[in-house]
C-alpha cells in the first residue's frame, strides 16, 4: 500500500493515517519516506510518499472503502485529480489478486509507472512480481526517471 502527502504537516497525517490503519490490520513493513516531485498536475508543493506492507483479514473491496475513510478522518479535502492532498492512500498490490473495476484496478493502473512507488515497495520487498506481466517490478525501475530524495525513516 502507498501513501503520500504534499499539504501542511505532512508527517503528521501520514503518521496519522498509518496509526488508524491498524484498526483492521497490521503494517508489517514501512519504507524509507521520499520527497518527490508532483506527478499529474506540477504546480503543487512537493509529497512525502512511502510504502507499507500491510495485512489484513479485508477483502480487496472493503479494504479500498476503509482507505477511503481513513483518509477522510485524516483530514482529506476532495479536491481535483492529481491535486494537492493532505492524505493519499493506494492499493498498490493485494496479493496475486487482478482486479479491473472502474473504481479498483489492482495492481494499481500506474504501479510501473511511478518512481515514488516501485523504488519503496522494491526497498521492502525486492523480489516482487508483476501479477499481470509476470516480470520482476525491478525490471519497471530501468525506464524511469528516478526523481526521489530520502526524507526520512520512521519505525
Amino acid at each position: 500500500m502507498a501513501f503520500g502527502s504534499n499539504v501542511g504537516d505532512r508527517i503528521s497525517y501520514i503518521l496519522k493515517a498509518l496509526n488508524l490503519l491498524t484498526e483492521v490490520g497490521n503494517i508489517k513493513k514501512v519504507s524509507t519516506l521520499y520527497e518527490s516531485p508532483p506527478w499529474g498536475y506540477e504546480k503543487q508543493d512537493p509529497f512525502i510518499n512511502g510504502v507499507i506492507e500491510f495485512e489484513t483479514s479485508l477483502k480487496p473491496i472493503d479494504l479500498l472503502h476503509f482507505l477511503k475513510k481513513v483518509e477522510k478522518r485524516t483530514g482529506r479535502i476532495e479536491r481535483f485529480r492529481w491535486g494537492p492532498r493532505e492524505i493519499d492512500l493506494d492499493i498498490l498490490l493485494y496479493e496475486d489478486y487482478v482486479i479491473m473495476l472502474s473504481f479498483l484496478r489492482i495492481p494499481h493502473m500506474y504501479l510501473t509507472e511511478r518512481d515514488f512507488f516501485l523504488v519503496p515497495l522494491l526497498e521492502i520487498n525486492p523480489d516482487l512480481v508483476h501479477p499481470i506481466s509476470k516480470r520482476p517490478l525491478k525490471h519497471y525501475l530501468e525506464g524511469l526517471n528516478i526523481n526521489l530524495r530520502p526524507y526520512a525513516c520512521i519505525t
